[in-house]
């Protein structure tokens, strides 16, 4: 034992193995053959490993103990997997560890076997035999090799297993000896990706969570890796916590973030936006508005926000439909809200959120609380009305054919000299449509051709059907493909009929 022992610190295989193979020929003192332990002949085993022997030899050297009177135990068997696991024979490991298993207590497999057995299997792509054993890892109370751990999940994410990598990590996040299991930074990335776009938020989680522990470790060291999550991706998971109404991955999104961007700067306004949003669709006002709030701060002072940034028909249009889902209740109670934070200390007044209340009564076809919650803008919030307010009011007007003060309503903010946006001019047509006024619609067309809008394709498929029912088709098609040279193509796919007339 001493001298294998020293020929296997300067790796002499070679000698080791005709030694051992001389020495069990030889004679004691007593005069009988020498007999080796399990020990000893476990030399003997790794050495013909080293020097190449394939699977089937070391198994057949295994066979041999039992000529010595020498039982082989689970470090025996682990030398034959090593030699396995280089030859990929999956199958027949497979059949080694199942016979380790029923032997005995002293050949049972340990975290080893099943580590070689389980990367083994994971690289020959035998997905489900590989779980079976890392299941079985698990409940033993093994720990879980990195590199199997790693190589469990490219396995998982490239065969869709998303589930059941989630509950992998779960049972591993569970366990005093492999909580500390984490995939490379840039497969931490990739689970993230896969898993937003499958709409797994507990692995997208799992993700981000792993992602954090790789930011702390990086700021821990020295020099210093200042590492940061893609805001891109921050999005998307907000998206998926939207879709499956998980706030934990919320919570989880904004304080990655937040330690992404280390307070240089704020976040990009679709990280506010998909925050919003998912408060919105969970159903939780209070933190939603907060952070339009905190969107206001950072934003608001921006030359987006005269665009679409602070709008309640597309940016802010989920937080409009979580406002007016329960009717005239939320509405009231999310107004009485902004009316008391108002009043506070710092007070709290927004235009855009008064504008998301305007529209959800417009949604449920309530004027009065529409026209009173776009007085009170000035009368009792002190703010001046946006283009966004208007076009709330104008739409809430349109849909109960109160054409003529959607109209005035338009015309009272031009004269106020407020610049109409391409949805401004949107909703009038909507208006003079719901009236089958197609002539004044066209009208209001041609002004937003003029004003340098172009209009969308819905709207010109609206103003198609009404012409078509009114069977003044040909005649106002023309028209509107005359004034609208800058998109007459489009106008004309749009507008056109099924009769060659018109085409043509």
């Amino acid at each position: 034992m001493n001298v294998f022992a020293d020929w296997m610190t300067s790796q002499r295989w070679a000698d080791l193995k005709q030694l051992f193979e001389f020495w069990i020929r030889s004679l004691d003192l007593g005069g009988k053959p020498n007999k080796p332990d399990v020990n000893l002949y476990n030399h003997y085993l790794r050495a013909n490993l080293m020097l190449g022997a394939s699977p089937g030899a070391l198994l057949d050297l295994v066979a041999q103990m039992e000529d010595y009177g020498v039982s082989p135990n689970t470090a025996s068997y682990n030398l034959v997997l090593k030699s396995m696991y280089q030859a990929r024979e999956g199958a027949a490991a497979e059949k080694l560890i199942d016979r380790m298993l029923h032997t005995g207590k002293d050949s049972l497999p340990d975290d080893e076997s099943y580590d070689l057995v389980i990367g083994l299997l994971f690289s020959v792509n035998e997905i489900d035999s590989a779980l079976k054993y890392l299941d079985m890892t698990l409940k033993s109370g093994y720990m879980v090799s990195m590199r199997v751990f790693t190589e469990c999940v490219w396995s998982c994410v490239r065969a869709g297993r998303l589930d059941t990598l989630a509950s992998i990590i779960e049972r591993c996040k569970a366990m005093d000896q492999n909580k500390a299991l984490c995939p490379g930074w840039n497969l931490c990335n990739y689970i993230a990706d896969v898993a937003v776009q499958a709409d797994r938020s507990k692995l997208a989680f799992y993700a981000l969570e792993f992602l954090a522990r790789w930011i702390a470790t990086g700021e821990n060291t020295r020099p210093a890796v200042l590492l940061s999550v893609d805001e891109g991706l921050v999005v998307s998971a907000f998206g998926t916590a939207s879709r499956t109404y998980d706030s934990t991955l919320v919570d989880a999104s904004w304080a990655i973030l937040r330690r992404s961007l280390r307070q240089k700067r704020a976040p990009i306004p679709e990280c506010y936006l998909g925050k919003i949003n998912a408060h919105a669709s969970l159903g939780n006002l209070q933190r939603a508005f907060s952070t339009l709030h905190e969107f206001e701060s950072a934003y608001g002072n921006a030359s987006e926000a005269e665009g679409e940034l602070f709008s309640p028909f597309t940016s802010l249009h989920p937080l409009v439909v979580a406002c007016s889902k329960n009717g005239f209740a939320t509405l009231d109670s999310v107004y009485f809200q902004l009316e008391n934070l108002s009043r506070a200390d710092p007070p709290y007044k927004s235009v855009a959120a008064l504008n998301c209340i305007i529209l959800g009564c417009a949604n449920i076809w309530d004027l009065d609380r529409a026209y009173q919650t776009f007085e009170a803008i000035s009368g009792t919030f002190g703010l001046t009305a946006s283009i966004h307010s208007y076009n709330a009011l104008m739409s809430a007007f349109g849909k109960l054919k109160k054409t003529f003060e959607a109209s005035r309503v338009f015309e009272h903010l031009t004269s106020l000299g407020v610049k109409p946006n391409a949805m401004s001019y949107s909703l009038l047509v909507d208006a003079h449509l719901i009236n089958r006024d197609q002539k004044a619609a066209l009208s209001v067309i041609d002004e937003m051709v003029n004003a340098g809008f172009t209009p969308s394709k819905e709207t010109l498929k609206k103003i198609r059907r009404r012409c078509a029912r009114e069977n003044s088709s040909i005649v106002w098609a023309a028209k509107i493909a005359e004034k609208c040279s800058l998109f007459s193509s489009i106008a004309l796919t749009i507008l056109k009929s099924d009769t060659f007339e018109l085409v043509r």
